[in-house]
């Protein structure tokens, strides 16, 4: 087993790596950017080095300085965790030359994979069942035209080197399918530099159902079961579980050894993932191997009681797999899903920010908390904004639901937005509870799953009275740091001179303001809101626990509040809400007229299209910002001339600023 090795990746998965080397006795070696100075792999792990710029291009994709550290630090092997240089088999092959070993497949097996035509061809060779189709070198568009007829339609058109849902297609009749093509393989060119393409019979309503495999160097391969990754949104996997609700035992066996078939194809050596796209009917197709450890490998490590990390550097270390197939355990069921700071209701718009707020679920046998950073930490424009994954294990499947239910409900984060709230109605909603979602669900009914316009009059009610209490204490806690704690003065119970006691709280609910009015102190009091009163007695917050009558009902409700914001959750929906003057010196000024185009959030300017001068038309693209590892596309609000461009490529721009302004 090695005694040090550097793992050349950052946030969640570093730590995560970190966490098995650590109990295996191996020393680690961190890199980071000046970006991730402060983060927590840098933190927890025995050393850790700067390596560059804060862009990836700067820092975590510059293998030729990653291998140096390892070199000056004496570890002996690298781990490169998923994304990066994680499946890249050039830094594989100059790994292994400066004679440190690759913590992952052999770069050949990459290769075998790095083209969609080509994988597709490797596994009908060796009996894997793919999708009917199209993936020759004659890319001519007759023959491209011919092949689409008699594959039949509905069909896909797919970038041969793409991946992450770019470069795709589906075409339902034989007139859309030139114009079609040629976006697609515009596309193509663009994201990858080439602009070859394959077809296939598209599979309607499908399940994405993967399965984990292992290799070692001994010539063993076998498979860990699987995990159902149908939850998806615009091709990015939202939900990942195991057992899939879907596979019968005869389906698994097959499909289990079909994935074990398609690693042997390519002599796979290490983790890997086979996934297939699996047809309402049960017939099932593959799709692609992932040459890497995947983001959602905690359920399998759950139902099999492995831990995947050690796997792989046993594996690494010339050592044989742990165990035979046959000796493979799926017990229970384990859900996995991502928290990220993004803002569903701007079309899952990436956050960047200080987390002000960061809190999650304590870890327990059930509760799985996998995280790169803490409270206080930032969340950057520079890489993927997921804060934590959630991963939830229990005997069945309606049990790990409700335990995930309850683990969404203890999270709650101040400073960039998030998806928490979305998350918690995805987990309730009858296609995910029945287990019949498919690949395309959420794309077509995502509406379903947004969070509510309107306030529910409990929630609403209940952190008024959060706020009414939590001002009554911090009057208490003045007044008992005063000359006079006994002072009448100091008391928060709204009494003045010629009225009953009065007290007005307003709140800022998605933009739009909440106004009500309180009547008593100390738990027992009137509340005015549209029109209507309300009575609450016995209001009492214990813990994080909230509880009291409204009108005679007895509720209780878990809050979490601080001066900035008070949440409200009651078991089953929550409440954000921020004080009136909190939303104002935070927005103060932020809304852009029409005359103006602002950043929405940190970034760097790509691209600018426009000078002053130019006509533009409304929705007319003027500007692009990277942020978050995607492009951002800023418009013309509105029909006119430009009159001030104020930012130029490779500017870094903060949230808001103004970019480009339009004559008057």
């Amino acid at each position: 087993m090695f005694d040090k090795i550097l793992i050349a990746n950052r946030g969640e998965i570093a730590c995560r790596v970190i966490r098995t080397c650590r109990r295996l006795g191996i020393r680690t070696v961190a890199v980071y950017s000046e970006a991730d100075a402060d983060a927590q792999h840098v933190r927890q792990a025995d050393e850790a080095y700067c390596i560059g710029g804060p862009r990836p291009q700067e820092s975590y994709l510059r293998g030729e300085a990653i291998i140096e550290v390892a070199r000056q630090t004496g570890a002996r092997a690298i781990h490169p965790g998923y994304g990066f240089l994680s499946e890249n088999a050039d830094f594989a092959d100059a790994v292994e030359a400066a004679g440190l070993v690759f913590i992952g497949p052999k770069a050949a097996s990459m290769r075998k994979m790095g083209s969609k035509a080509g994988a597709k061809e490797l596994m009908q060779a060796a009996g894997v069942p793919v999708v009917p189709g199209y993936n020759g070198t004659d890319q001519s568009p007759e023959t491209l035209a011919r092949e689409a007829a008699r594959i039949g339609f509905p069909l896909m058109i797919k970038a041969a080197h793409g991946g992450g849902g770019k470069g795709m297609r589906v075409v339902r009749v034989l007139d859309e399918f030139m114009a079609s093509l040629e976006s697609c393989q515009r596309e193509a060119a663009g994201a990858f530099g080439r602009d070859r393409v394959l077809l296939e019979r598209y599979i309607g309503q499908p399940r994405h159902i993967e399965f984990q495999v292992f290799g070692d160097v001994h010539g063993n391969v076998i498979h860990l079961n699987e995990r159902e990754c149908s939850a998806q949104r615009r091709y990015q996997k939202v939900i990942e579980e195991s057992p899939s609700p879907f596979l019968t035992p005869e389906l698994r066996a097959a499909m289990g050894e079909a994935a074990v078939k398609a690693a042997q194809a390519i002599g796979y050596v290490n983790a890997g993932t086979v996934e297939f796209i699996v047809a309402p009917d049960g017939a099932f197709y593959f799709m692609e191997i992932n040459t890497r450890l995947q983001v959602e490998h905690p359920v399998t490590e759950l139902v099999s009681g492995l831990d995947l990390v050690e796997w792989q550097l046993r594996v690494a270390a010339g050592e044989p797999l742990p165990l035979r197939q046959e000796q493979v355990r799926q017990q229970g069921h384990a859900i996995e899903v991502r928290v990220y700071a993004e803002d569903p209701d701007a079309g899952f718009l990436p956050g960047s920010g200080r987390l002000e707020r960061l809190r999650l679920p304590a870890p327990s046998a059930h509760v799985r908390v996998d995280s790169g950073v803490v409270e206080g930490d930032t969340v950057t424009i520079f890489y993927d904004p997921m804060i934590a994954k959630l991963i939830v294990h229990d005997a069945d499947r309606p049990r790990a639901l409700a335990r995930l239910r309850e683990a969404l409900a203890e999270c709650e984060i101040g400073g960039p937005k998030s998806n928490v709230e979305f998350l918690e109605r995805l987990v309730r909603h009858p296609a995910v509870v029945g287990a019949s979602i498919d690949t395309g669900y959420l794309d077509r009914h995502l509406d379903e799953f947004m969070p509510a316009a309107e306030v529910d009059p409990d929630l609403l009610l209940a952190a008024a009275v959060a706020q009414l209490l939590a001002q009554e204490r911090a009057a208490r806690e003045r007044a008992a740091g005063s000359g006079d704690p006994h002072s009448p003065w100091a008391l928060a119970d709204g009494w003045r001179l010629g009225h009953a006691g009065k007290r007005e709280l307003a709140f800022v609910h998605r933009g739009a303001p909440l106004a009500l009015v309180a009547h008593g102190s100390g738990g027992d009091y009137r509340i005015e809101h549209a029109g209507h009163d309300v009575v609450v007695n016995g209001a009492r917050i214990e813990g994080d626990a909230l509880s009291l009558r409204l009108d005679g009902r007895g509720r209780r409700f878990r809050v979490d509040s601080d001066p900035h914001r008070v949440m409200i959750h009651d078991g089953e929906r929550r409440l954000r809400l921020e004080p009136v003057e909190v939303y104002r010196r935070q927005s103060g000024g932020s809304a852009g007229g029409e005359d103006r185009i602002r950043a929405p959030m940190p970034g760097r300017v790509v691209l600018v299209r426009a000078r002053p001068g130019d006509p533009v038309r409304a929705g007319d693209e003027v500007l692009v910002i990277e942020a978050m590892k995607m492009e951002l596309s800023l418009k013309a609000p509105r029909d006119g001339s430009i009159a001030e461009v104020r930012a130029a490529p490779g500017d870094f721009v903060e949230a808001d600023a103004v970019l480009v302004t339009l004559e008057a």
